[in-house]
This record gives C-alpha cells, sequence and structure tokens, in this order.
C-alpha cells in the first residue's frame, strides 16, 4: 500500500513539473485524452459497440477538438477569470461561475457542436440543423452540471489545477456530448 502511494506521489510530483514548464501544453494533453476516452466510453458502453468496432476516426476528431481548442481555450479562460476577477473568495467565486456560465458556456459549447459537425464532413447548413437541434439542449444540460462544479473548483482549486478537475468531470461530461453530437448518426 505504501508502495502505491509512493509512486502516486511521485507521478503527481511529474505532473507538477510538467505542467509548471509546460502548461498549455500538459493542458492540451490531458483535455484531448479526456475527450477521447469520453468518446470511446460512448461507443462501447453507451452506443454498446465492441472494442474492434470503435470510430477511431470520430475518436481522434473528438480528441483533437480537446487538445487543440478545448485545453488551450479553459487555461486562457481561468487565467483571464483569475487576472480580473481575482483568484480567492466565496464572492470572487461566485462572480467567477456568473461569468463563465453566462460567456463563457454558451460560446464554447456552441463552439464545440460547430467543430464536431466539421469533423463529421457535415457541410453548413446541416451543421446549423444539428446545432439548431441540439445547442439548447446541451445549454441547459450545462446548466444542470457545470455551476456547482466551477463554484468548488473556482474556490478550492488552486488556478493550475483546476483545468485538470474540470476536465476529470468532464470525462462524464464529454460522454454525454459524443453520445449527443453523434445520437443522429447512428440512427441514420
Amino acid at each position: 500500500m505504501q508502495v502505491t502511494i509512493m509512486k502516486a506521489r511521485n507521478i503527481f510530483k511529474l505532473y507538477q513539473q510538467a505542467l509548471a514548464r509546460r502548461p498549455y501544453l500538459v493542458q492540451a494533453i490531458q483535455t484531448g485524452t479526456l475527450m477521447a476516452t469520453g468518446d470511446i466510453i460512448s461507443q462501447t458502453f453507451i452506443e454498446r459497440k465492441s472494442f474492434k468496432d470503435v470510430d477511431l476516426k470520430r475518436t481522434v476528431g473528438f480528441s483533437s477538438i480537446g487538445f487543440f481548442v478545448g485545453g488551450p481555450a479553459l487555461r486562457v479562460w481561468y487565467g483571464l477569470l483569475n487576472n480580473h476577477i481575482g483568484s480567492d473568495g466565496k464572492a470572487v467565486a461566485l462572480k467567477k461561475v456568473f461569468v463563465d456560465q453566462v460567456v463563457f458556456a454558451p460560446a464554447f459549447l456552441l463552439l464545440i457542436l460547430t467543430a464536431v459537425g466539421t469533423l463529421q464532413g457535415k457541410n453548413w447548413e446541416n451543421i446549423e440543423k444539428d446545432v439548431e437541434a441540439n445547442y439548447l439542449d446541451v445549454l441547459k444540460t450545462n446548466y444542470y452540471v457545470w455551476p456547482w462544479v466551477q463554484l468548488v473548483n473556482f474556490y478550492y482549486i488552486p488556478l493550475q489545477y483546476q483545468v485538470l478537475v474540470v476536465q476529470s468531470v468532464a470525462l462524464f461530461w464529454n460522454t454525454y456530448l459524443s453520445w449527443k453530437t453523434n445520437r443522429k448518426r447512428l440512427i441514420e
């Protein structure tokens, strides 16, 4: 048991060192990895595909959204919130949650839905139809989950770990998004 704890501490220490040296890269990799994992969970557990039937192109596409967009965007966003609203206190955490959910969440979800449609090879007209069909439902579901997560995140978690905390919870969120954005394709 002690050996396992020591190994976990060493891994976390390596993570901290990498995060300090290359915060954008580390957070891009972790976000991309967790989005890929969410897609695989969606395909295998929700859509009931066997591992050999997993659509790897879809997984790589979903992961690339996390790597190139999600991780870097979240890192920049949390830095902006920290610089312009503050870094600690209950009132600061509440302000951050409010701004995050009113400004960032709606725009980011629109970007994600558009990116997924683009990676699925859809034309602009079909992307617009998908966004119209899914956006409000995804945004509403977002409001059930994320304000509470962000309140804890902004109040208790240091800035350098906020993306990790969000992406850990987002593993389940990414599974939902993957299922939601591919549901129509599964029916066709």
